[in-house]
């Protein structure tokens, strides 16, 4: 087994310390540089168009260490390594968010949902509400409620959308249209008696009937939708995936009734039924393809679940249909559940896959009129180091044992979580396991059964129409107040008015001189 593990190292090494030829000469860096210089003086000419179109990539989980991990392991997919770009790489202006909850110094995914979708700051578990709402408490949610840019963007005509690769009651995108003072309840078989009586309505009934004109919703949750024990459509035979619903509702007929008589509204639960809709015809699509959250992207089935990216590119050619432009909320969900499961390879294949979903979004819009957004909710206590040599397979192990207990360990590692292993009283010796393995559970610190999250700032990155105010440090609900101003829609549009204002007295001369000129 040393002697295995001995050639496992040296072949790592051998491999992955060439250093490429033309990084030893000093002028490719040079020229990098100058070339990245010439960029960023580009960058003084600002694009302050009004944002027709506005979409906010949320990568649950997405903390700066999972970006980098998750660039290496795009550029070691694609023959390359550590010098490789994410498609949010190429993003020109960057920012880091501040990810507290008004009563949490490391957050979960509610509070801050509230936060970069209402503007406002909340309390941890709690969903569309301020943070006068203590979670659990129904009683406390009236008169909290706060709106969503997904809301703003629909009162100024737009058209919306929602893409999950969760549940579409999940956190992230149920802080876009419900108001809730517990995130886990999904339907009313989640909820407690009280909160029943005291007239809070569960999150999948919400979606149905608070915003009912959304026109694009994508994701998994099925279940949430439908009467309790009614079989699922495709496991009919497995009990956990049937419907939990106590009310006896079919939510997915009520959805289709609250739309408009003349409107076309289709429900599809398979990747074929998606990818044959005609979507110059279809005015509302709802998409539920998993009874709870969609598969991961390395154990999907291709015959059945859309990828992210498909169900990106259906969303945007439904939103665009609208001449005013539209609004689109996009989550790669699973990074998240990656990292609490400690399954780093799921989590990074999940970043991936959303960095792929914002190449496809950036050729199918303009950055003349389309600001896109990149930022997370959070971050995880998830890390690689070790002095791994360049090009060492990011899934593999440090080019050295511990000096404490001589046993070999892998680069990615955890702070805390389910990886904690003690054998025969001593830790887990990762050379007799598959660590390469995509369901492989990095080793932790500290032993949990759910990894953490992480406690510290978050990058966003932005791109098109007053992208430039995504700066430096902010507090994390800064950022729809951002988007909202360079779109011209929510409660912040006096300076749309007062620059049509401005720019009438200026145009009439030549609009005059035109006149004349045609006359004559």
């Amino acid at each position: 087994m040393k002697a295995l593990l001995v050639l496992l190292l040296l072949a790592q090494l051998c491999s992955a310390s060439l250093v490429p030829e033309r990084e030893k000469d000093p002028e490719y860096w040079r020229r990098q540089a100058q070339e990245t210089l010439r960029n960023a003086l580009r960058l003084q000419r600002l694009n302050q168009n009004v944002a027709k179109n506005l979409i906010l990539f949320l990568g649950d989980g997405m903390g700066v260490s999972t970006v980098t991990a998750a660039r290496i392991l795009k550029g070691q997919l694609h023959g390359q390594g550590e010098e490789s770009l994410l498609e949010m790489d190429k993003f020109p202006f960057v920012a880091l968010a501040k990810t507290y909850n008004t009563n949490a110094q490391v957050p979960d995914s509610a509070g801050t949902a509230t936060a970069y979708l209402c503007g406002v700051k909340a309390n941890e578990g709690t969903l569309g509400v301020s943070a006068g709402v203590t979670r659990d408490r129904c009683n406390t949610t009236k008169g909290q409620e706060v709106t969503s840019i997904l809301r703003w963007a629909k009162e100024a005509g737009k058209a919306v959308g929602i893409v999950t690769t969760t549940r579409v009651t999940h956190a992230t995108p149920s802080a876009a249209y419900a108001h809730s003072a517990n995130r886990d309840w999904y339907s009313d078989g989640e909820m407690p008696p009280d909160a029943l009586e005291g007239g809070c309505k569960d999150i999948a009934r919400q979606l149905v009937e608070n915003i009912p004109d959304i026109e694009v919703i994508l994701g998994g949750g099925r279940k949430y939708m439908y009467p309790r024990n009614a079989s699922d459509v495709e496991y009919p035979h497995e009990e956990k995936q049937r419907g939990t619903r106590l009310d006896g509702r079919n939510l997915v007929q009520a959805w289709r009734e609250a739309k408009p008589r003349g409107k076309v509204a289709e429900y599809v639960w398979h990747r074929r039924g998606l990818l044959a809709l005609n979507l110059t015809r279809v005015d509302f699509l709802l998409g539920l393809f998993e009874p709870g959250d969609m598969m991961y992207e390395l154990d999907r089935n291709n015959d059945t679940d859309p990828s992210l990216s498909e169900m990106v590119s259906v969303a945007i050619r439904m939103l665009q249909k609208n001449p005013r432009g539209f609004f689109l909320l996009v989550e790669g969900g699973r990074i998240d559940h990656g990292h609490h499961e400690g399954k780093a390879k799921q989590a990074l294949h999940e970043a991936v896959e959303l960095d792929r979903a914002i190449g496809l979004a950036t050729r199918l819009t303009s950055t003349q009129d389309t600001l896109s957004v990149v930022t997370a909710d959070h971050s995880h206590v998830f890390t690689f180091g070790g002095y791994t040599p360049r090009g060492n397979p990011i899934f593999g192990l440090a080019p050295m044992q511990s000096d404490v207990d001589r046993k070999p360990f892998t680069s990615i590692l955890y702070g805390n979580g389910p990886g904690y292993k003690i054998v025969a009283g001593e830790r887990e010796n990762v050379s007799a396991v598959d660590f390469a393995h995509a369901d492989y559970q990095a080793q932790s610190a500290v032993p949990l059964r759910q990894e953490t999250h992480g406690g510290e700032d978050v990058a966003v990155f932005a791109r098109g129409p007053m992208a430039h105010l995504l700066h430096g440090v902010h507090e994390q609900n800064y950022i729809p107040h951002a988007m909202a101003y360079a779109a011209c829609i929510g409660s912040n549009r006096g300076h749309c008015n007062a620059a049509a204002r401005a720019a009438t007295p200026l145009l009439l001369p030549f609009l005059g001189l035109l006149l004349l000129l045609l006359l004559c």
